[in-house]
């Protein structure tokens, strides 16, 4: 990671602008590299970003998966855990969205 910058308005530390284009780019193409080998192999991989509202996930994962295959990734966005749901194991409410076998 690139050298820290003094803290924003809220007291977070970030990185300086160009160390951070740097490091999104190079991580971009090592997943986009992944994806392929991944895809080659007949693997499947599921990535979830769980995280409160406002948290910017949905920033994060846009920037993140620019570069991959549409054709081999998919982007869900759930709602708010419904009263069943909160009492349930978290990755229970990604199952309905996983692809079936085959």
């Amino acid at each position: 990671m690139g050298p820290l910058v003094d803290m924003d308005a809220l007291g977070v530390p970030g990185m300086i602008k160009t160390d951070y284009k740097q490091q999104l780019s190079l991580l971009q193409q090592q997943l986009a590299l992944a994806q392929r080998d991944i895809q080659a192999l007949g693997r499947r991989v599921l990535i979830i970003f769980e995280g409160r509202d406002a948290a910017g996930k949905g920033g994060m994962i846009k920037r993140i998966a620019e570069p991959l295959n549409p054709r081999g990734a998919r982007i869900v966005a759930l709602p708010k855990p419904s009263d069943v749901e909160t009492g349930q194991w978290y990755f229970q409410r990604y199952l309905q969205h996983l692809p079936a076998a085959g």
